[in-house]
């Protein structure tokens, strides 16, 4: 497993997916209105020995925004009652192909854990090679520890007592943004900020999906759509054609930068995106667009207007 790169492939996975050293994390999630239930669609079907980890719900239970990064304590005792240690290997992937999976490996990343990689085309591509796929009642092993990472958090967040964290975190507050950051970055200009929504919405020219949700951008932002990175196989482009990508929109590989999107998730592939070409300790503004849209007097930039507020 290449460090470097932080992608595998579904072949190397199924050749090594008995190795007990391996964990594999379903970390499929969706849209609201795609009415897609993952935890379900996990248990009609996943990779073998997969266990699920539910992206919505192992998140900061005091915030309204969606998904929030947990606290420390936490992760800890959910990543601890899905049975992983500090020294598993760990391979994440999702039900598109490439699109709530590298969250995750941001995540575990946050936390101090690098042994994490991504599988290149998820879930679809894993199909696809023929390769097979096990399914797991509301009984089963796999589901009770899932179902047992969620109460972790609840009850940590409930100030209940819950049993004691194995997992040991590390936190790498350099690869977190707030948006106090993003709004002293206007200001000061130390890091390019990318945006890695869809061009429409970052014009201002396309609804945003979320219901009361304004389009448009943060003062300063670039635009680097998610699917920039990725074929019609939801698998990454080669090293050369992401870097393309980049300097197409003017982003300089030499200086820093900063990702974010709608919530904090497609950011993450093009943070992975960003590994791949070398630039391994991108930070992620985990409110992102929700976040700074809904601010009173917030500034959004589109290509009809200079701001509004």
């Amino acid at each position: 497993m290449d460090r470097n790169d932080a992608v595998v492939s579904v072949e190397w996975l199924h050749q090594n997916l008995e190795n007990p050293e391996i964990k594999v994390l379903d970390a499929s999630w969706y849209m609201p209105f795609e009415n897609r239930d993952p935890f379900q669609e996990y248990k009609e079907e996943h990779i073998p020995g997969a266990l699920f980890f539910d992206v919505d719900n192992i998140s900061d239970l005091n915030t309204d925004l969606p998904h929030m990064l947990p606290s420390e304590e936490a992760f800890a005792s959910a990543v601890t009652a899905l049975g992983i240690t500090n020294d598993d290997k760990i391979v994440v992937y999702d039900g598109k192909g490439m699109y709530s999976a590298p969250r995750l490996w941001w995540t575990f990343r946050v936390f101090g854990h690098d042994n994490i990689w991504v599988l290149d085309g998820g879930f679809p591509k894993w199909k696809s090679s023929g390769f097979e796929v096990q399914s797991s009642d509301s009984s089963s092993n796999e589901v009770s520890k899932s179902s047992s990472a969620i109460r972790a958090v609840e009850q940590h967040y409930k100030k209940n007592l819950a049993s004691p964290a194995t997992f040991k975190v590390l936190l790498r507050p350099h690869l977190i943004w707030t948006l106090d950051k993003i709004k002293q970055n206007i200001e000061d200009k130390t890091h390019q900020h990318i945006d890695a929504r869809v061009r429409g919405r970052f014009d201002g020219t396309a609804p945003e999906p979320r219901k009361g949700v304004r389009s448009g951008h943060i003062p300063g932002s670039k635009c680097v759509p998610f699917p920039d990175m990725l074929n019609s196989e939801q698998l990454f482009l080669p090293r050369d054609e992401i870097q393309i990508r980049f300097e197409k929109e003017g982003v300089s590989l030499e200086n820093p930068i900063v990702v974010s999107c709608a919530t904090g998730v497609t950011a993450c592939i093009v943070a992975l995106g960003l590994y791949k070409l070398g630039k391994k300790e991108i930070p992620v503004y985990d409110g992102s667009w929700t976040e700074w849209e809904c601010q009173p007097g917030a500034i959004i930039v589109t290509v009809n207007s200079a701001s509004s507020s």
